[in-house]
C-alpha cells in the first residue's frame, strides 16, 4: 500500500510539528481532503506551508496555508 504523507514547514522551509497530527493516507485525495479540513488549525499552530509526499517522493509543494491576499 502506498502511503501519502504531509511535511509541515515554516515559510523558510524549516520542518515543524503539526498542531493536528495526521495519519498516513492511502490516497492523494484523502490526504488533500484532510489538509483542506485542518489547514486553519495547522496554520494557527505554526505551519506556513505543506509538501505532499508519496512514500519518499515529493508530489508537490510548498503549498502555502495562508489565504491568498489578493
Amino acid at each position: 500500500m502506498t502511503a501519502w504523507t504531509w511535511r509541515f514547514e515554516k515559510a523558510d522551509g524549516t520542518e515543524v510539528q503539526p498542531a493536528v497530527q495526521p495519519e498516513e493516507f492511502s490516497t492523494q485525495g484523502d490526504a488533500e481532503s484532510w489538509v483542506g479540513e485542518h489547514w486553519r488549525a495547522l496554520m494557527e499552530g505554526g505551519a506556513d506551508q505543506v509538501r505532499l509526499f508519496e512514500e519518499t517522493t515529493e508530489i508537490y509543494g510548498p503549498m502555502s496555508l495562508h489565504a491568498d491576499a489578493s
